[in-house]
């Protein structure tokens, strides 16, 4: 039975793999205020300083900000900005920079966004400066939904990176590039992170993970999504996880496997919601294992994790006959027949009671089936009928039911039958009755 991954589920968890935590460039500090960045050996920057009188215009406006008093720290960035064609291009990027810190903790991210923009704008700035805030930048661009923006400010700090790529940038691309959907190219990326975490014989993160299968699941590779998931499942052991792989396995066919995972779990105390065990109980069913699989549901029956309801309660009196249980499958199907709007139930009831020779309870539920009707086979009831009937040793009213169950196509064979050998039996009994009267 398969146990199929909801994509909703997927992709909510995909949203969650990487919790993006903004990572903001540093704020202004007094030993920043005259600091120049030591000359790159790929790519030499000449940068201004930062002036005194700048700088303290802008310390003004933190100390504001510290105190809360947002309104006066904007204003005198304000009072800043109105003489910026006064100022270098290093001037200019704090200025944007301190803007933008102040925003953003107001809650204000559009305008924190805007600020941060300026700032890479700026030209000359520190190469430190410069690829902190593409950093931060990307980050606020992928909390805000701007995707594409999220890529191009990676890329600009990529291109400025003197080295290798950070694998959390990898991640942060793969996200945006999930988001996009974007999934081949998300691949690339987040394969790559975790190849490079794991030759270094570090464990991936969690998160990292989630996404990767997220974006295999997408690009409909279920081979992958699998191999992926028994990693999560030997890394993480969380009871989700075993879960999702033995839905993967379902969804390869390889239901044996399935199986065997979703019986691990079980045995760990991780299947618990209703949904996980009457998928079990299905698999035991469907795998010739239903003993198991009825001791199941019947437990989740008892202690109310399965509901009383008519599938529960039909595919357990189900499973007790598939394991020749049948006195273990009547009360379940009495409660199944009770809920059911069709004779079905009860007509499986009245065939149960007939091969256990309880007579009048066949002909009890016989009759119920025929009055609720919506029959698949009614001339079954009729027959069920004939033989109780039979049986109880009355001749002439089994003949009437065979009658009626010889009206239908299902039946006929059977019932013509039977009518023959109730008709010799109710001569020899006559004639036993005649001798014995004489």
């Amino acid at each position: 039975m398969v146990n199929k991954l909801s994509k909703h589920i997927c992709a909510a968890l995909a949203l969650a793999a990487v919790s993006t935590v903004v990572s903001l460039p540093t704020m202004l500090v007094a030993g920043d205020a005259v600091a120049q960045t030591k000359p790159s050996e790929k790519q030499t920057r000449k940068v201004p300083t930062l002036r005194s009188k700048v700088y303290e215009q802008l310390s003004r406006a933190q100390t504001a900000a510290d105190e809360g008093n947002i309104a006066e720290a904007i204003s005198i960035l304000d009072e800043v900005e109105g003489k910026k064609d006064s100022m270098n291009s290093y001037e200019r990027a704090m200025m944007y920079n301190f803007y933008g810190f102040i925003f953003y903790n107001d809650e204000q991210y559009e305008k924190a966004l805007s600020s941060f923009g300026q700032v890479v704008e700026q030209q000359p700035i520190p190469r430190k400066f410069e690829m902190s805030t593409l950093f931060s930048l990307s980050q606020l661009h992928l909390m805000q939904g701007n995707f594409a923006d999220t890529i191009k400010y990676l890329e600009r700090w990529e291109s400025l990176n003197e080295g290798d790529i950070p694998p959390k940038n990898k991640v942060l691309k793969a996200q945006a590039y999930y988001q996009n959907k974007q999934y081949q190219e998300a691949a690339g990326q987040i394969d790559m992170a975790v190849a490079e975490h794991e030759a270094k014989g570090m464990i991936p993160d969690e998160g990292w993970l989630i996404l990767q299968r997220a974006v295999y699941y997408e690009l409909k590779d279920p081979n992958k999504v699998r191999d992926i998931l028994v990693k999560l499942v030997k890394l993480f052991d969380e009871p989700k996880y075993w879960i999702q792989l033995a839905g993967m396995y379902g969804e390869l066919g390889e239901e044996r496997k399935q199986l065997a995972i979703m019986e691990t779990a079980y045995q760990q105390g991780y299947i618990e919601s209703a949904a996980d065990l009457f998928n079990l109980a299905q698999l035991y069913y469907y795998h010739r294992a239903p003993y198991k699989g009825a001791l199941i549901m019947e437990q989740g029956i008892q202690q109310g994790t399965l509901e009383k309801n008519l599938r529960n309660w039909r595919f357990l009196g189900q499973s007790w006959q598939l394991a020749k249980e049948n006195q273990k499958a009547i009360p379940a199907l009495i409660e199944a027949a009770a809920l059911s709007d069709d004779g079905e139930l009860d007509a499986q009831l009245a065939q149960i009671y007939l091969n256990a020779e309880q007579w009048d309870d066949a002909l009890t539920s016989a009759d119920r089936a025929l009055e609720k009707g919506e029959l698949r086979n009614p001339g079954l009831a009729y027959l069920i009928k004939g033989m109780a009937l039979y049986n109880k040793k009355q001749y002439a009213k089994a003949l009437q039911q065979l009658a009626e169950a010889e009206k239908h196509p299902k039946s006929q064979g059977m019932a013509q039958q039977w009518s023959k050998f109730v008709e010799s039996e109710k001569v020899s009994q006559e004639r036993l009755n005649a001798e014995l009267s004489s």
